[in-house]
This record gives structure tokens, sequence and C-alpha cells, in this order.
């Protein structure tokens, strides 16, 4: 029955039944089930990857159906990560499915990344992307990058063969970049590059053709234009698991992660400060009695302004400024620090009459 299943690929030289084998014996990790992610699996699925790792914390929205077409309306509010192993296991059930319904963080990548062959990231979240790349470095695993930006597209393989990683084409964290929710994104976008991934992730499984790796493929959705750019490997600190650990334990010991939900709490709170180090064009903004702004650019020369015997709660549109301010804010002498996962984008979202923005 599996020799049916796969025969239109088993029928190919570069593939054989020596080449499914080596399908079936492969294990994937995809970090994140939104657009990409939700392009990426089937394809792996229905190839006969033996073993795929699922792993997202969020649910399904009305608003991801646009572009997550794995997901039914009839899902709306379920886990992610539930809905599409159920989506995976139906269209091939030699597959193994696992899920895991958390958040990628320092904590769990290393024990997580250790139980697979090829990590995917599926992710819009910068700050996640570097943290999926120290971590593959760390123990020496390669990734699949993918990612959109409104109708333009790049894929690379990072740390495959002793390749560049994504340190080596972006160096430092872009504090400003925007995610699908504030950029905006066509669901065949996603797809495509999806698909680009599942595609680079088949080659190295079975050894064939010309990986990614070395290269960053940028794809052009509106002209089908298409260009290659070499990557040269450069030294970085994240070398080892050592050098992991020491990095992301002496950032992340120095504040708390709270959800939007969990910000209520501190609105209006005369123990509280909420600090918003957006630009000042950014909206909506939040109004409340104990909110300040000060743009992440001009926090280093401003921290008087902030009364260090509260708890500091920081927010920017995503969640990838506010780590930046947090460090400045450590490296000052603060200890009362929260960072709001998602940032406004996630604020905006929550139903509380004390909470009013304004744009």
């Amino acid at each position: 029955m599996e020799s049916q299943r796969y025969n239109r690929q088993i029928i190919l030289d570069e593939v054989g039944a020596s080449g499914q084998e080596k399908l079936k014996q492969a294990k994937v990790l995809i970090i994140g089930l939104g657009g990409l992610g939700a392009a990426v699996l089937p394809y792996l699925a229905a190839a006969g990857i033996g073993e795929i790792g699922l792993l997202d914390d969020d649910v399904i929205d009305v608003s991801n159906l646009q572009r997550q077409v794995i997901y039914k309306t009839t899902a709306i509010g379920n886990q992610k990560v539930a809905e599409a192993a159920k989506m995976a296991v139906e269209l091939n059930p030699h597959v193994v499915i696992n899920t895991v319904a958390e958040r990628l963080s320092s904590k769990n990548a290393i024990a997580l990344f250790n139980q697979y062959d090829i990590i995917v990231d599926g992710t819009d979240n910068l700050s996640t992307k570097y943290l999926i790349n120290d971590a593959c470095c760390a123990i020496n695993k390669p990734f699949v990058y993918g990612s959109v930006f409104k109708f333009e597209g790049q894929v690379a393989v990072f740390n495959y063969d002793n390749g560049p990683s994504y340190r080596c084409v972006f160096p430092e964290e872009n504090a400003s970049a925007a995610s699908c929710n504030e950029a905006g994104v066509m669901g065949i976008s996603v797809g495509i590059i999806g698909m680009f991934q599942a595609n680079e992730v088949l080659k190295m499984v079975l050894g064939i053709g010309q990986t990614l790796s070395g290269k960053l493929l940028v794809y052009n959705m509106l002209t089908n234009e298409q260009q290659k750019f070499n990557v040269k490997k450069k030294d970085f600190l994240i070398a080892d698991r050592f050098a992991f650990d020491k990095k992301y334990n002496s950032i992340e010991s120095a504040f708390d992660t709270i959800t939007a939900t969990d910000l209520e709490q501190y609105i209006n709170d005369e123990n509280s400060l909420l600090l918003d180090v957006r630009n000042p064009e950014e909206m909506p903004k939040l109004i409340t009695t104990n909110c300040i702004a000060i743009p992440l650019s001009e926090l280093a020369t401003n921290l008087d302004a902030i009364d260090s015997d509260k708890t500091i709660v920081v927010f920017c549109q995503s969640g990838i400024r506010s780590k930046k301010a947090i460090e400045i804010l450590a490296s000052s002498g603060f200890k009362k620090l929260l960072n709001v996962s998602g940032g406004m984008s996630a604020i905006s979202k929550i139903k509380n009459n004390e909470v009013v923005f304004t744009s």
C-alpha cells in the first residue's frame, strides 16, 4: 500500500526505493503553523517524511483562514497544532505527527531541536528567527528559513554542511521590521514560499539537487522575478551550547514575559508604569493614567523619566523592540521589568472597559 502511495516519486531515478526509505527515516520540526507552516506541512506529510513535529501555541482565528488553508471555518478557536495534525494524518496515516502546543523559547529550543534532523522556520517574528538560528548553531542542526513581506518572499538554508547562518545575512536584529499582521500579506505569497521551503527539506533528505545553503533566494510575487544572492559565512558568538546558554540566560533572566490579557492588571495601577517604546507615528495609542511613550531610539537618554521603584511594563508593536528596551533598562539598574508578548498587535485585541485606544 505504501509503495502505491509514493509510486510517482519512487519511479524518479533521483528518489527510488532507497530515497523513499530516507524520507521515511527523516524527522522534521516545523515551528509555526501559520501561512508558511500550513504550506510546508501537507507536502512533507504527503511525500512520506516519517516523523514531523509541530510547534505552535496559537489558536485559529477567522483572519488566519485567508492564507492558512489547512484549517476550516468550523475549527476557529481550536489549537492550530491539533487541527494541523488531524489534517496531516488524514492525508497520510503512515506519518508520525508530534504536537507541542507551546511557544518556542530558549528554555525548550535545545531539547526540541535535538529530537529532529531538520528545523523549518514558519514564523513571522524576527526575535524567534534569531532564536531558531542560535539554537541550531549551538547543536549543529540545519534550518530552512522562510519570510514574506507584502509581495516579496525569501528562502534560504542555514547552518547546513558547515554553511552560513541566519546571522551571516542579518547580523543585527531589525527592531522596526513589520510582521504580516502589521504589513499585510496575500495568502498565495506564503503558499509559494512555504512550498519552496518544503522543496529544500526534501532535497536535503534525499541528497539531490542544489540546496539554498550559502544562497538567499528572493522571489517577487508581482513580477515572478527571482534572484539568488551569495551568502558568505562569518564568525559570530553563538557557536556552541555554552555560548547559547550564556546569551539567552542573561537576557531572559532580566525580565518576565506577560500576555496582552495579563497586561490588564497593570493598567491604571499606581505601582506600575506602562512604557510604550514605539515611534510617535505608530498607532493605535494606549490611553491610561500610567502610560508614557519613549521611542526606543531615545530611551537611553531619557531614563530619568522612568520611576525605577515601579514595575515597568514595556511594549512595542510586536514584542521585538520591547526586548531591546528591557536590555537597556536592565543594564541601567532597573529591576522590576515585564515584556508584553505580541506588543500592541496583541493588546489592541483585548476587550476591557478600562482599556482605551486612540488613532
